[in-house]
C-alpha cells in the first residue's frame, strides 16, 4: 500500500486535541484511514459491528468493486478466468499470483491429481458419524483430522509445509466431500482416478458405482468446474476472516480450514444457495408461478417475516458478475439434461423478472447473486441439497489456504484481537450470600 501525502484528522468538540492520521491509497477501491495508534493517541477505539467500514488487513489476492459488479482475482476479471481457465489454473493463480505457463499448468495439475487418495484409515474415522449427519459437520471433523494424518505439515510459520499442506487440502477436498456423500447414501467409497480432470473426477467419486462403468458428461464437467471457480475466493468474507483470524494463533493450516468450514456452514454464508433453493421450492409447494406475485408482495411487507434469498449482497450492489455466469450455466445444464421445463427454473426466472422490475426491488438494488442459480445448477446435476455447502467448501478452501498464507507471509501480522465496547455492569463489589 502507498502513504498517500494527505491525512485524515479527527477532531473533538470536547476540548481533546485533534488527532492526524495517515490515509493510504491502494492499487484500486477506496482509500484506507491508518487508526492503528488511535488508542495510544486518544484512549479511544472505533466502533465498527460487522466490520462495515473496517479494513482488517491489506492483500492483493481479490478485489470486489459493489457499485460496479466487479470481481477481480488477481486482477483477472471473473468473466475470463470463468470462460478462458479451468479450477487448477484459478487455483494456481491464486497461490502463487499469476497464471501458469503450458509447463507450469502441466506440472500442478499432475500434482494435485496424483495426490487425490486420502489416508485408508479414514475410513474407519467416517463411521464413528450417523449416517443421517449433515455433510457439513463431517467435512468439518474430517479436514480438522488431517493435522492428525500428515505431521509432516502441521507447522503454520514453515514456507515448505505450508505448500505441501495446500496441495493436499486441494487435492483431497474432491474426495473426502464425495466420500462423506457415500458414506450418507450407504455406497461404496469411489477411489480417484488420475486419468480425469479435477471435476471430471469428482463427479465420478460422486455418481459412479463399482459395478458400472461411469462416463463423465463434458457439459456436467465443465458446469462443475465453473461452480468451483465462481467460489474459489471473494475477499475478506466471513469464513475467510475467520481462518485468518484462526491461523493467526499460530495453529495449523488443517486446523484454520476447518474453523473456515465451521463458518462457512452458516445459512448466512456458505448455506445461502441450499436456503435458496428451499425458498423456490416451498413457492412451488404453494402454487408455483401463479403465486409468485403474492409471494413478492409478501417479501415487500416487514411485518410478513417472509425473505428473498438469492437477492442482495453486503458488498454488491450492482448484479453480481458471479451470478450472470451462473445463469448461462443453468441454461447450458438444463439444455444438456432435457430439463428445460424445470419447473423451479421457470419459477426462478419469474422471481428474478418481478424483482428486476418492481421499484421496491431496483430502488434497494436488490440483484440476483450466486447462490440463486447454483442451487439449481446442482439440483439439476444431482447433487443434494445437503451437499450444496460443501461443494462450496470444496471450492473455496484454495482462497482460504492463499489468504492464510498471505497473512502468514506479512510482516505487519498479528495474533487478531478486537477490541469491545462494553456495556455491563460497572466494578462492583460481592455481598455475602446472606445478605443478597
Amino acid at each position: 500500500m502507498q502513504l498517500a501525502q494527505h491525512k485524515a484528522t479527527l477532531s473533538f468538540n470536547n476540548g481533546s486535541p485533534s488527532v492526524d492520521l495517515p490515509v493510504y491509497h491502494g492499487t484500486i477501491g477506496p482509500d484506507v484511514v491508518d487508526i492503528r495508534k488511535l488508542y495510544s493517541q486518544t484512549g479511544m477505539f472505533t466502533y465498527d459491528p460487522g466490520f462495515l467500514s473496517t479494513a482488517s488487513c491489506q492483500s492483493s489476492i481479490t478485489f470486489i468493486d459493489g457499485e460496479k459488479g466487479r470481481l477481480l482475482y488477481r486482477g483477472y476479471p471473473i468473466e475470463q478466468l470463468a470462460t478462458q481457465c479451468d479450477f487448477l489454473d484459478v487455483c494456481y493463480l491464486l497461490l502463487k499470483g499469476e497464471l501458469p505457463n503450458v509447463g507450469q499448468r502441466d506440472e500442478f495439475h499432475k500434482l494435485v491429481i496424483s495426490h487425490t487418495m486420502v489416508h485408508e484409515q479414514m475410513q474407519f474415522f467416517m463411521r464413528g458419524f450417523r449416517r443421517d449427519a449433515h455433510p457439513m459437520a463431517v467435512l468439518t471433523g474430517l479436514i480438522g483430522a488431517l493435522s492428525a494424518f500428515y505431521h509432516d505439515s502441521t507447522d503454520i510459520h514453515n514456507a515448505e509445509h505450508r505448500e505441501i499442506a495446500a496441495i493436499r487440502l486441494i487435492s483431497k477436498l474432491p474426495t473426502l466431500v464425495a466420500m462423506a456423500y457415500k458414506y450418507g447414501v450407504g455406497q461404496p467409497y469411489m477411489y480417484p482416478r488420475n486419468e480425469l480432470s479435477y471435476a471430471g473426477n469428482f463427479l465420478r467419486m460422486m455418481f459412479g458405482v463399482p459395478s458400472a462403468d461411469y462416463q463423465v458428461n463434458p457439459v456436467i464437467e465443465r458446469a462443475m468446474d465453473r461452480i468451483f471457480i465462481l467460489h474459489a475466493d471473494h475477499e475478506q468474507n466471513a469464513s475467510t476472516s475467520t481462518v485468518r483470524l484462526c491461523g493467526s494463533s499460530g495453529t495449523n493450516p488443517f486446523a484454520a480450514i476447518a474453523a473456515g468450514v465451521a463458518c462457512l456452514w452458516g445459512p448466512a454464508h456458505g448455506g445461502a444457495n441450499e436456503a435458496c433453493l428451499n425458498m423456490l421450492e416451498n413457492i412451488q409447494a404453494n402454487g408455483g408461478i401463479a403465486k409468485v406475485g403474492e409471494f413478492m408482495e409478501q417479501v415487500k411487507d416487514k411485518n410478513s417475516g417472509v425473505k428473498l434469498m438469492g437477492f442482495g449482497h453486503r458488498v454488491y450492489k450492482n448484479y453480481d458478475p458471479r451470478a450472470k455466469l451462473m445463469q448461462e450455466t443453468c441454461n447450458e445444464v438444463l439444455a444438456e439434461l432435457g430439463l428445460e421445463k424445470d419447473p423451479l427454473f421457470a419459477l426462478a426466472k419469474q422471481v428474478e423478472k418481478i424483482a428486476l422490475e418492481d421499484d421496491y426491488f431496483v430502488q434497494r438494488k436488490l440483484y440476483p447473486n450466486v447462490d440463486f442459480y447454483s442451487g439449481i445448477v446442482q439440483r439439476a446435476i444431482g447433487i443434494p441439497v445437503k451437499l450444496f455447502t460443501g461443494i462450496f467448501t470444496l471450492a473455496r478452501t484454495v482462497g482460504w489456504i492463499a489468504q492464510l498464507n498471505e497473512m502468514i507471509s506479512d510482516p505487519e501480522y498479528k495474533i487478531g484481537r478486537p477490541r469491545q465496547l462494553y456495556v455491563g455492569a460497572p466494578e462492583r463489589n460481592v455481598t455475602p450470600i446472606g445478605e443478597r
